[in-house]
Formats: structure tokens, sequence, C-alpha cells
């Protein structure tokens, strides 16, 4: 499931650029499911634990609180947000690359240019799942959803996002799991913890801070190491 949302303050251009997505995904049996926001501020209203989402539209020129400066509290709160910044005027092309957007549509273009901007998108995404037998049984997990992998008392416990926070149990060493996992963007920050990194906030006073609100605690001596390769992952998005 995609999560995407769509900022801008004339309803014409957010309902056509929510029909456009509809079609991309019933073309490709994509599911997603669309969020629309007539205004900056409503959509950082919702909180920064709750503006998650994996693709984000936003119109630069809204009024009060524009485009750009809602992108750069999302790059605040997630840094691996896939943002495109739609606009009527070329002048903020270079505006974009300061918020890392993946792409600058022109509204007179949409058409044309939302098909392409979206496999770009998907292409970068590459959804990846893997396989674990666990205690409640076997388990195919999105590796986006996986937020860490804790262990415990000879158990490895899965925190995992569905439609809430799940919790899997699996008698298997950290060591393995992290094996199984490093490929995905996996940080192993603590001998009992094990972290994706696109669900960190920040990693600062020994502390990894989640974009779920929860903080891991970051031992002193791996703290320089486990920050160096977080860095180096935000630099990669």
């Amino acid at each position: 499931m995609l999560e995407i949302a769509i900022c801008d303050d004339e309803v014409f251009y957010r309902e056509k650029l929510k029909k456009l997505l509809e079609a991309y995904a019933n073309a490709r049996q994509l599911s997603c499911h669309i969020r629309l926001f007539p205004s900056g501020e409503a959509f950082l209203n919702q909180g920064e634990s709750s503006i998650k989402y994996d693709i984000v539209f936003l119109d630069i020129q809204m009024e009060k609180l524009n485009g750009l400066a809602v992108a750069q509290q999302i790059r605040t709160f997630h840094c691996d947000t896939s943002i495109v910044l739609v606009t009527a005027f070329m002048n903020y092309v270079l505006e974009g690359y300061k918020v890392n957007a993946v792409r600058y549509l022109m509204k007179d273009t949409l058409e044309a240019a939302l098909p392409e901007c979206m496999d770009a998108i998907l292409e970068k995404r590459s959804v990846a799942r893997v396989t674990f037998s666990f205690l409640e049984g076997e388990k195919n997990l999105y590796t986006d959803n996986l937020l860490y992998v804790e262990s415990r008392k000879h158990k490895s416990y899965f925190c995992y996002l569905e439609s809430e926070l799940t919790f899997y149990q699996l008698y298997d060493k950290l060591d393995t799991v992290e094996e199984k996992l490093k490929e995905y963007g996996f940080l192993r920050i603590h001998k009992s913890y094990l972290v994706n990194m696109k669900h960190v906030r920040k990693i600062s006073n020994y502390t990894a801070f989640l974009d779920i609100g929860e903080e891991l605690p970051v031992p002193r001596l791996r703290y320089q190491r486990v920050k160096e390769a977080f860095v180096a992952y935000k630099g990669a998005w």
C-alpha cells in the first residue's frame, strides 16, 4: 500500500492529480491510499509522527505556508519520503534541490509527466520483502514496514507496521537476523537493537529517534560509527 499525499490550495489541481494517480495505479495494479490537503498548514497539523507518506505532491505557490516550507518540514521528520514539487512557473527549480525533491512537475503538462515521475519513484523505492518463520507462523514482510528488531531473552522481536504496530517473535540470534537484513538499510545500533534507517529521524545524545516517536539507545562505544553510517545513508537518499 502506497501512502500518497497531495497538498495544493487549488481544488482543481488536487482532484486532477488524484485522478491521474488513480489511473496510474489501476493500470499497474498498484494499491495506494491518497489523501488531499488544501494548505500546507493542514498537512503539517497532522503532527510529525503522522505525516509519514511514501510520496508527497506539493504545490509551491500556496498562500501563507508554501510548498518549499512544507518540504523542509518533511525533511526534518523523514529523509526517505519522495517529494514532488508541482507549479505553474519555472523559477523555483533550484530551490527543489535544497529539499531533495524527486521531480519538478509543471501543471500544464501533468498528464504527460506524471507516469514517468511515478515510474522513477517506484524504481528508486523498489519494494523489497523478506520471509521469516515466526512463532506466529511464516510471514512475508515488506522491509520498508519493518521498523526495528529487538533481541530479548533468546528471542528476536520484530516491530512491524501494518494497520497498527505489531510484534512478531522469532527464536534466532540478532546476528543471524542482521545478516539477512543488512542489505536493506538496517543498522545495528546496539547489541540488542537492529534498526531500519528509513525510520530514523536523527541520531544524537546517544539515542536513535524514530519517526514513530520511539527512542532507542546507542552505546558510547558504537555511537560515532552508528552516526557516520546514518549520515552516509541519508546522503545516499
